[in-house]
């Protein structure tokens, strides 16, 4: 039975790459697929993955009706086999629909490639619908990692060097670039948490091991109280 299936992850961690592999091996059958991406880092139509790879993709907008969109390639005398989504999270709700139906009327499996929370920890609305109505979610496997070591499990917006947790949902930009302006990176909720990115802990003064503690807030020593001593009986 054909399958709607949500790949999701933190970023950098494979998802672009994935949906790359199956397209390889799928086409290596003599399959043919649907591509779509939107706002990859290497440009308009283009799906890559930080490895180097990259494919042609049809740049899904806010105007395109994928159900409509792949009917129309059929009805030209096209072929699709299967259709591949990467950064479904940009996607509107109306769009997963659509390529639910796709699966439910066309036949056709679709693999929806995204990040399922933003830089406030909060659901994106194109992850959320395939969330909701996904035959399947996978999370990847190929775990990013947080600075310290630790799997990282959530995405952080840095503006200037600085983490921040305010500002438009989606604002392009990508990992590892050093002196951009807006940037990314990958997390553990603890440092997530405490806004300290790998710049942060850098400067830090204490141990990212330390738990802050406010010294207002912290509780008022317990005064010693003497014992009686007990008599035996």
């Amino acid at each position: 039975m054909p399958e709607l299936v949500f790949f999701s992850g933190t970023m950098d961690c494979g998802k672009s790459t994935l949906a790359l592999q199956i397209e390889h091996n799928r086409s290596a059958r003599g399959l043919q697929g649907m591509i779509y991406t939107r706002d990859d880092r290497a440009g308009r139509g283009k799906l890559s993955s930080r490895l180097g790879l990259v494919t042609e993709a049809v740049e899904a907008g806010d105007d395109l009706d994928f159900y409509a969109h792949v009917v129309g390639i059929l009805t030209a005398g096209g072929r699709a086999d299967y259709v591949i989504v990467d950064e479904a999270q940009f996607l509107a709700p109306s769009q997963i629909d659509q390529l639910a139906r796709v699966v439910d009327d066309l036949g056709l499996d679709v693999f929806a490639f995204g990040i399922t929370t933003d830089f406030r920890s909060k659901l994106f609305p194109g992850s959320q619908r395939l969330v909701e109505l996904a035959d399947r979610i996978e999370v990847l496997q190929v775990e990013a990692l947080c600075w310290c070591g630790a799997r990282a499990t959530h995405n952080a917006r840095t503006v200037g060097g600085e983490m921040v947790v305010e500002g438009a949902q989606v604002v392009v930009g990508d990992v590892n670039q050093p002196g951009a302006e807006v940037g990314y990176e990958v997390l553990c909720r603890r440092h997530h948490r405490r806004r300290m990115t790998a710049a942060a802990a850098r400067a830090a003064t204490l141990s990212p091991d330390v738990l802050p503690v406010d010294p207002a807030a912290a509780p008022a020593p317990v005064p010693h109280q003497a014992q009686t001593p007990r008599t035996a009986p």
